[in-house]
């Protein structure tokens, strides 16, 4: 199961960080990723991240405002996002796979947590 938390409503410029909480005895051992998907829009990947952190993955659109992170001890994935636009209000979603993906194409989904950047 994958739990999305951390969004709201946050200024242009501002900040918010992203939590995921994975819970299963191989959750570890997932790859994970956010993805989101604005109103009227189709699901875009955001980012990603091998199970031993290894390796990182970015949309072009989020390169060098977005950072993914795991914790694996607390089965926690991060997403802490920088300088953000209005753009990038949409509805963020944690995935976990065992092939990590630069596509939506993910087997386990959580629930999505609201981010609203208006001022």
């Amino acid at each position: 199961q994958l739990q999305a938390s951390g969004g709201g409503l946050v200024q242009p410029g501002g900040s918010l960080r992203l939590s995921c909480a994975a819970s299963g005895p191989t959750s570890s051992r997932y790859h994970m990723g956010w993805i989101r998907q604005a109103p009227g829009k189709e699901r875009e990947f955001v980012a990603a991240i091998s199970w031993n952190s290894g390796n990182t993955y970015y949309a072009d659109s989020v390169k060098g405002r977005f950072t993914i992170s795991r914790d694996n001890a607390k089965n926690m994935v991060y997403l802490q996002m920088t300088s953000l636009k209005p753009e990038d209000t949409a509805v963020y979603y944690c995935a976990a796979d065992k092939i990590i993906s630069t596509t939506t194409r993910y087997d386990y989904w959580g629930q999505g947590t609201q981010v609203t950047v208006s001022s």
